[in-house]
């Protein structure tokens, strides 16, 4: 393992009932290929696809621009179990005017608890620390769950195109 890729330098992000963990290279490849190491904590169900999408654009930015600090991706632990029950995180680092994009999800049977909101909460935090100007994301059209979450979190829906909801939050 690269040493600057292990993400032991960038802290884990707690929350009241949550996690978030920063993934090394290492974590992150094994999510890929969906092969937990014996001691590895998973929900049922995870990860999910776009947990393997997420930390397959996380290991090629690692590899194209190298380590992203903060601006990485997360697993979603429940604090006191320490199982992971979904992912968080950041497409790469703020753009030219200083804009991250967040995406997350999280396991079926955790759902409805309020977990992604509090950890997209968690996450929209962590960006405005690192100097991060604003945050974007974006949903399906039809995923009204989704749009509640970023709500939650302080976003608000800024446009729509394309079959998305797109939402914004500046700092």
């Amino acid at each position: 393992m690269i040493p600057w890729t292990s993400g032991a330098e960038v802290p884990s992000v707690a929350t009241a009932r949550l996690l978030l963990h920063p993934l090394s290279v290492c974590e992150a490849e094994r999510i890929v290929a969906r092969a937990p190491l014996a001691g590895d904590l998973w929900a049922e169900g995870y990860p999910q696809d776009g947990d393997v999408r997420g930390c397959g654009g996380f290991l090629r930015g690692v590899f194209e621009r190298g380590d992203p600090g903060v601006f990485r991706a997360y697993e979603v632990r429940l604090i006191g179990s320490g199982v992971a029950v979904g992912g968080i995180g950041f497409h790469g680092p703020p753009d030219e005017l200083g804009v991250v994009t967040v995406g997350y999800g999280l396991v079926p049977g955790v759902r409805g608890k309020g977990y992604a909101s509090e950890a997209l909460r968690a996450l929209l935090d962590t960006a405005r620390v690192a100097g991060a100007a604003g945050v974007k994301g974006d949903a399906d059209l039809d995923n009204s769950a989704s749009h509640r979450v970023m709500e939650a979190a302080g976003m608000r829906c800024v446009a729509e195109a394309d079959g998305l909801r797109h939402f914004y939050r500046g700092f």
